[in-house]
């Protein structure tokens, strides 16, 4: 199982935690959809564990978006997808 341990994971967790809090989504729920206690999401989000690729996976599903904004670096690039969700969202 390939870790991600040089890929700034505190900007992966931040990534994760902003996408959820768009969707609404509770920690609790992307735990249960995970398999996992609501504490190690949490630690998840908080950067405190190192996450597998699949777990990344696994999240990006779960979030509904592509694993490449999960690990977008750029500020603006992540800012700019989240704009466009939003405007999804306010045509329908």
């Amino acid at each position: 199982m390939r870790i991600l341990s040089d890929s700034k994971p505190d900007t992966v967790a931040k990534n994760i935690r902003e996408i959820r809090e768009f969707r609404k989504y509770t920690q609790t729920y992307l735990a249960e959809k995970l398999g996992i206690s609501q504490n190690a999401y949490s630690k998840i989000e908080l950067a405190y564990s190192k996450i597998t690729i699949e777990r990344l996976l696994d999240i990006s599903a779960v979030l509904g978006v592509e694993l490449s904004i999960l690990l977008c670096f750029n500020r603006k690039e992540f800012l700019r997808f989240l704009d466009e969700e939003e405007n999804k969202l306010n045509k329908k």
